[in-house]
């Protein structure tokens, strides 16, 4: 094809449509980019959202072979040990979830901390959300908590989850990070406003993995033996206290030492200073809750203590460092939708987004059998009709059995489905398959509430770290976030406009000279 044939083309393509308009990759206008198709605006997502898994299915396979967010991490074995109880009731009431049921029960775990944003060798110092990870070795299969240490997120829909990450990357045409790239995609984002209230406080600088929160983030279910279900948030709180850093602090640290979290937590399982975390839970009858001003599937919210308490239902202990760090903290495998009995998802469209995408992109970076490595292996028995693939080594076949037979159902021989013991949880779906937000957004109200609940140290950091970043973007953007940040509160508002005047002119790029002029090598 020739020059002129490729214009000829280009001009077919655009006619009738405007050049910048947004498509799929098969060339299809995008008229809604930030709901996925639902039933009914609340959820849950369906399966032919092929808009969704094309844009998220192709983010999941932007690197090789560094996972594309929560590259840089450290780990560490474990054992989370049950109360038999939640807060003062038995936990059977709840859920049947094996794990949970017996006090002092031991269930082996294996722990991931990670930076969310950055790459493989970036310093542990950067202002980013931090994923904490938790494998449960049950004995009905592997259960993985997977989340942060804000509570929070800036998205409410799996569908922004590629644009929101694109825009904390490094710029395609710099490789550099900019602070404009990030607020251009804030500023249409005003969900965000809570995680960002958090993220540029000194809540987004953890001290260490040791001094931080944990949160499963999403909303999840449990049900129990009847199948009656409930709607549960997950929340790790550190025996060891919270501590954060001011930019200064951090910028101190990073200048001796980027690998500082992971140093200490590997020297502190070493010397047997363990690190310990209490697992709480907040229940909540499932439902709408017409009477709360947000939904409580918006993950983008916190469920507030004094409604829903925290209930104590088990403790986490950090015991060993691993053996090699690539076979087992690189190569450790997570996904949202790894339930065990007694555990469930919620119509959570984020944690429905995610669930497809955490298991798609391991299937990716490790391979179609990275259950089949001893880091991910359940430590409970084993049988699958799934064979072959990349890097098999191991067939799940169960003592005895023929080895002919990879298919059910099976006279022959082959694994038999598994007797239902229990009634199922059956939860009620109808509604429109709509592309809609939620009807309860809130944006401003509770990012409003953490701002006048900071200390007034935590707001000071605050006020500069938001001014500083935006002092150098673009007149447009700031106008956008300084609306949103009043829209918050008053005087949240008011301090980064004042922040932003007083950098205004020296927020701009200018040129630099590094080091001094050496001697000649001789």
């Amino acid at each position: 094809m020739n020059r002129n044939d490729s214009q000829q083309d280009q001009n077919l393509i655009h006619q009738g449509r405007a050049a910048e308009t947004l498509t799929t990759r098969q060339g299809h206008p995008v008229h809604d980019n930030q709901n996925s198709r639902t039933v009914g605006n609340r959820g849950p997502m369906t399966l032919e959202n092929y808009q969704f898994i094309e844009k998220i299915s192709h983010f999941d396979r932007e690197r090789i072979p560094e996972r594309v967010v929560h590259a840089r991490g450290a780990g560490a074995h474990g054992v989370f040990e049950a109360t038999g109880q939640v807060g003062d009731e038995p936990v059977s009431k709840y859920t049947r979830a094996k794990l949970f049921q017996e006090a002092g029960k031991q269930t082996p775990v294996f722990v991931r901390f990670s930076t969310v944003g950055h790459g493989t060798h970036s310093p542990e110092t950067l202002r980013d959300p931090r994923g904490f990870a938790v494998k449960f070795y049950t004995e009905d299969g592997n259960w993985d908590l997977v989340g942060n240490n804000l509570k929070i997120f800036f998205i409410r829909d799996a569908i922004k989850f590629p644009d929101l990450i694109h825009s904390q990357k490094p710029s395609p045409t710099t490789n550099i990070q900019s602070q404009e790239r990030i607020f251009d995609f804030f500023s249409g984002t005003p969900e965000a406003m809570h995680m960002i209230t958090l993220l540029y406080s000194p809540w987004g600088i953890p001290a260490t993995y040791r001094h931080m929160q944990g949160s499963g983030v999403n909303t999840y279910k449990w049900y129990n033996q009847a199948g009656e279900g409930v709607l549960v948030k997950y929340h790790w709180e550190p025996k060891q206290g919270v501590r954060n850093l001011t930019q200064a602090e951090a910028d101190k640290v990073q200048s001796t030492n980027f690998n500082h979290a992971s140093e200490d937590l590997h020297a502190a399982i070493e010397r047997g200073d363990y690190p310990q975390w209490d697992l709480y839970v907040q229940i909540m009858e499932d439902g709408a809750h017409p009477e709360l001003d947000f939904d409580p599937l918006d993950d983008t919210k916190i469920w507030p203590r004094e409604q829903f308490p925290w209930r104590h239902v088990g403790t986490m202990t950090l015991n060993r460092n691993p053996e090699n760090v690539f076979a087992e903290t690189e190569q450790v495998a997570f996904g949202t939708g790894v339930l065990v009995d007694g555990l469930d998802f919620s119509d959570d469209k984020m944690l429905q987004g995610r669930t497809f995408s955490y298991s798609d992109t391991q299937r990716y970076r490790v391979g179609p059998n990275y259950l089949q490595l001893p880091i991910n292996r359940p430590k409970c028995q084993v049988a699958t009709n799934q064979r072959d693939g990349q890097m098999a080594y191991h067939v799940d076949t169960f003592p005895g059995q023929d080895a002919r037979v990879n298919y059910e159902p099976s006279i022959l021989s082959g694994p038999k489905e598994a007797p239902r013991e229990h009634n199922p949880h059956t939860p009620y779906v109808e509604g429109q398959l709509v592309r809609e937000g939620i009807d309860r957004p809130n944006n401003f109200g509770q990012a409003g509430m953490q701002y006048r609940n900071f200390a007034d140290w935590e707001c000071d950091e605050l006020i500069s770290n938001l001014s500083g970043a935006l002092a150098g973007c673009d007149e447009r953007i700031q106008k956008k976030m300084l609306e949103y940040f009043y829209a918050c509160d008053e005087d949240y508002g008011k301090r980064v406009e004042e922040g932003i005047k007083q950098l205004q002119g020296k927020a701009e790029v200018q040129p630099q000279e590094y080091g001094r002029e050496a001697s000649s090598l001789y």
